[in-house]
């Protein structure tokens, strides 16, 4: 098996890499990882297919709160072990890691293993130095990519590699070693150069190749997005009509964050005969108004930050504030309307409920997520909260005990649910359930939020 480009793939399968491309744009995050998987399962050396899928992975990984992202089923290495007999379903278990946390550092060492073991160097590489990002001084890792760049033919990488792990181990026998195999490998692939082809069209080939990588890159550099901004103009310009141009254009500027005029484009698109009913556009505008709203709120609490005292900042930044908060539930709530049996939609309203002081209608929305498998545990929760807000303890403590008795690992999420749950039995003045609950907690985690002090504090008085 070798690793092969987009275009090798059949026409479907380019299609559909061509609609998660414009999915990821408008933060469909799961619709990416859904079309990436299928196309991987039978082109498992489509490296682009994988970056792509890596992207959404972490975006996606960023927007869901952790405590409940861990409701849905975090995949750890315990019983996906497999030797290397079994590349490919070594390879289709990374993957699974991989989809539940993209950071899992066993899932991505058993990634660049399986790629290795099917003679897919590039993706080997690949994994180590997603590996590298987390942890760019690891010996193991800088090792891994070294030895990957090579079998990938990348010497010059590789001896890159092995200078950055002798600066920080100067003796290290492996990493000797590794340079030494670089060095030779570099001479070598120096020689094919020279033998091979006239120096023009070499310089010819190398440039078209950087082009193609830097084309099937999700995330390219400013000067390289500006450039792309600049072609897409030129293409609008010449084909006024066509709709994927307008794409370009509003992914540039998004990629630039210039949001502003990414709005105006997506306007743009919208007003074209082929746009005005496209609901990924209608989606896309709703996501760049709350892109822009955030950023306007993260400029001006650094600007609270570096001026504490500055009442004129505080009012501001309370004003932006209301702003996102009261856009977002008015978009939520108008997606609600049109589509009431979108369960998942309805547990994203009743968050923003919740967050406005809404408590009333979070609870109302809470019960509704409750009929989705994927959210019905972080909806048990939701609805505690805003009951406990409410001060309807012991309709609160039945919402926490039915999550509680559904979640079977005692993982964060199930603790911040014990402990809301004790917090309510501790209100309605019951301080021996209240305790029975912060042991099991204790039992597991002491330091998790205040619970030692309260088990202290309880013995200290008994």
């Amino acid at each position: 098996m070798s690793e092969i480009p987009v275009s090798s793939l059949d026409a479907r399968a380019q299609k559909l890499v061509e609609n998660a491309q414009i999915a990821l744009q408008r933060g469909n995050h799961d619709y990416v990882i859904e079309v990436t998987n299928s196309v991987l399962k039978t082109a498992p050396g489509c490296l682009p297919v994988r970056r792509l899928q890596r992207a959404a992975q972490l975006r996606l990984a960023q927007s869901k709160n952790k405590l409940f992202t861990k409701a849905f089923g975090s995949v750890t290495q315990a019983g996906f072990l497999f030797g290397k007999k079994e590349p490919a379903k070594q390879l289709e278990n990374a993957e699974r890691m991989l989809n539940a946390d993209p950071n899992n550092a066993a899932g991505l060492k058993m990634l660049a293993d399986a790629a290795l073991a099917m003679d897919l160097p590039e993706t080997a590489a690949f994994a180590w130095e997603c590996l590298k990002e987390q942890q760019p001084t690891d010996r193991e890792t800088l090792l891994g990519l070294g030895e990957a760049y090579l079998s990938a033919g990348k010497a010059k990488e590789a001896l890159a590699t092995a200078d950055a792990l002798l600066r920080l181990r100067p003796q290290d026998g492996d990493a000797l070693a590794l340079m030494r195999k670089a060095s030779v490998a570099q001479t070598m692939d120096k020689g094919r150069w020279e033998d091979q082809g006239s120096f023009r069209d070499k310089l010819r080939d190398e440039k078209a190749s950087v082009s193609l990588e830097q084309a099937s890159k999700v995330v390219t550099s400013a000067d390289m997005t500006r450039r792309l901004l600049q072609e897409a103009l030129s293409r609008v310009e010449a084909e006024p009509e066509s709709i994927n141009h307008y794409r370009s254009v509003i992914d540039a500027y998004r990629k630039l964050g210039d949001l502003t005029a990414a709005v105006e484009w997506v306007r743009k698109a919208r007003a074209l005969p082929t746009g005005g009913g496209d609901t990924t556009l209608e989606q896309l505008e709703t996501d760049l108004q709350i892109a822009a709203l955030e950023k306007n709120v993260a400029a001006l609490r650094a600007t609270l930050e570096a001026s504490p005292d500055d009442g004129g900042a505080a009012a501001a930044l309370e004003q932006a504030q209301a702003e996102l908060v009261n856009f977002r539930l008015g978009q939520a709530k108008a997606y609600v309307e049109r589509y009431p049996n979108d369960y998942g939609a309805r547990f994203t309203l009743a968050n923003l409920y919740f967050e406005s002081g809404d408590h009333q209608n979070a609870i109302a929305n809470y019960q509704q997520a409750q009929k989705n498998p994927k959210v019905r545990i972080a909806a048990l929760a939701g609805m505690g909260k805003s009951l406990k807000a409410r001060r309807m303890f012991d309709l609160a403590v039945a919402q926490f005990q039915s999550a509680k008795s559904e979640l079977a690992v005692m993982d964060d999420l199930k603790k911040e649910i014990i402990y809301e749950l004790a917090d309510c039995f501790e209100a309605m003045g019951n301080a021996e359930k209240a305790i029975a609950e912060y042991k099991v907690i204790y039992s597991e985690d002491i330091g998790f939020r205040d619970v030692a002090d309260k088990i202290n504090a309880f013995y200290a008085a008994n």
